[in-house]
């Protein structure tokens, strides 16, 4: 069964009229007990006080009838009191002012001090025994009752009135609660408009946190960092789109040259082969260029760690020198190798961004210089440092070494054109996907690499 959505307006509307019509309601049950319970103490201290007066004229009479007379002088004035007085035979003595009505309350003797009711009429009713004081002697019954119409006249008019008042205090409230919940809710308003105005081409709308009341400034607050970080995800995902297009789009033409200059005139074997050797090497850097792209994808938007395990450092560390040995000859470069530790991530991973640095320290050393790479421990946290001597790099260009597809100066250029410039991308990506991070320092001719990782790695989102 599908329940009725209501807006949150009517729910705060209904809410606040059923709290005030509820409270009204409650405050005058409140009251109509209170006051019924004083008409009752007012009704119970007149019986008493009668009961009281007959018994001092009792004292004083000296015969049924002399009782008869002070009893009609001291009572005849009071409408609503009723009086009956008989004797322990039951010949009635005194009766004010209904006879068959008393002798009905005289009937009700058992009843004690309380209440029955006649007709229309509800009475309240003390039954009392007092001594006769003249002859013949004995004990005389005193029954006293009061008419409790008036009281109850005006309990009807107080409730009559009550449920009247609190019907137009639910209407009114109602109507208050609306326009103040509508004034209310208003900054959702304009919070929705400005959503709406959001699109792929204006992602820098901002909500409006000064202007809204404190209860929904957070929200809004949330919610601009939310579209903060999807315009930089958006921009940074135009941006690779565009390097992507732009890396992709010269191999592509070389081979596209290469392709129509062969189709052009005939040529030999021999040339046919050059020209076939020559487009290997295009595909060969397309294909390294879509392989770091994909690796690059994958990482940045890892959630958690493909495989985790305990990782030695060092071991990773000599067996990528061993691979690299060959090449580092051919360069006349050495390797110096210092430290150890261990850390809990995915090995394949880590391997790659140690390598990573490896690649790049080989190709920008100086012929004939060392590399040096240090691991150290210190705490929760394990650092993995590449240094190398060569071309230094522009300080400006620093912070954007990690950018996807950038490179640095002319000079680092040159020796680069080989790489797509992912390679500190994919080590970035990969730090992140551990919970660490990277950093670049160079001064004079010395550029050094840092990988931080927290000793027991957690995957973190992009």
């Amino acid at each position: 069964m599908n329940l009725p959505r209501f807006s949150l307006t009517t729910r705060l509307t209904l809410f606040s009229s059923l709290v005030s019509t509820g409270v009204l309601f409650g405050m005058g049950l409140l009251v109509t007990v209170l006051v019924e319970r004083h008409f009752e103490e007012i009704d119970q201290t007149l019986l008493a006080d009668k009961v009281e007066l007959v018994t001092e004229l009792s004292k004083h009479a000296s015969s049924n009838e002399d009782l008869r007379l002070r009893l009609t002088d001291a009572l005849n004035h009071h409408a609503d009191l009723h009086v009956l007085v008989s004797d322990e035979k039951g010949a009635i003595l005194f009766a004010l002012p209904d006879q068959h009505l008393i002798e009905g309350l005289n009937d009700a003797q058992v009843l004690g001090t309380g209440g029955m009711a006649s007709g229309d009429h509800i009475y309240r009713v003390r039954s009392t025994d007092i001594v006769r004081n003249f002859p013949p002697y004995g004990s005389l019954r005193v029954v006293t009752a009061i008419d409790t119409e008036r009281h109850t006249g005006f309990l009807r008019g107080f409730r009559l009135t009550l449920w009247g008042f609190g019907g137009a205090v639910a209407v009114l409230s109602g109507l208050l609660s609306w326009w103040a919940a509508r004034r209310g809710l208003s900054p959702l308003g304009r919070m929705r408009d400005r959503a709406l105005a959001v699109t792929a081409n204006k992602l820098d709308h901002r909500m409006p946190v000064d202007t809204v009341p404190v209860e929904m400034a957070a929200l809004a607050q949330s919610l601009n960092q939310m579209l903060e970080r999807l315009e930089q995800d958006f921009n940074r995902l135009s941006a690779f789109s565009t390097d992507i297009a732009h890396e992709l789009r010269t191999p592509i033409s070389n081979l596209l040259t290469q392709t129509q200059v062969a189709l052009s005139q005939q040529r030999s074997a021999a040339e046919y082969r050059e020209i076939l050797a020559s487009n290997a090497e295009e595909f060969q850097r397309l294909a390294r260029t879509v392989s770091d792209m994909l690796f690059l994808a994958k990482a940045e938007n890892i959630r958690s760690l493909p495989n985790s395990e305990l990782i030695q450092l060092a071991d990773e560390v000599n067996s990528l020198l061993e691979f690299y040995e060959a090449l580092a000859e051919e360069k006349q470069i050495a390797f110096q190798f210092d430290g150890e530790g261990s850390l809990t991530g995915d090995r394949l991973m880590v391997r790659r961004a140690v390598s990573n640095l490896l690649s790049n320290a080989l190709r920008y050393a100086d012929a004939g210089s060392m590399i040096n790479v240090q691991i150290q421990r210190r705490d929760d946290r394990v650092s993995v440092t590449v240094s190398n001597e060569g071309p230094p790099v522009d300080p400006a260009a620093v912070p954007r070494l990690f950018d996807r597809f950038y490179r640095a100066d002319r000079s680092r250029q040159q020796v680069d054109a080989e790489g797509a410039g992912l390679g500190l991308s994919i080590v970035a990506a990969i730090m992140r996907a551990h919970g660490g991070s990277a950093s670049i320092r160079s001064a004079e001719r010395t550029t050094a690499v840092t990988l931080i990782f927290p000793v027991h790695s957690v995957a973190v989102e992009a």
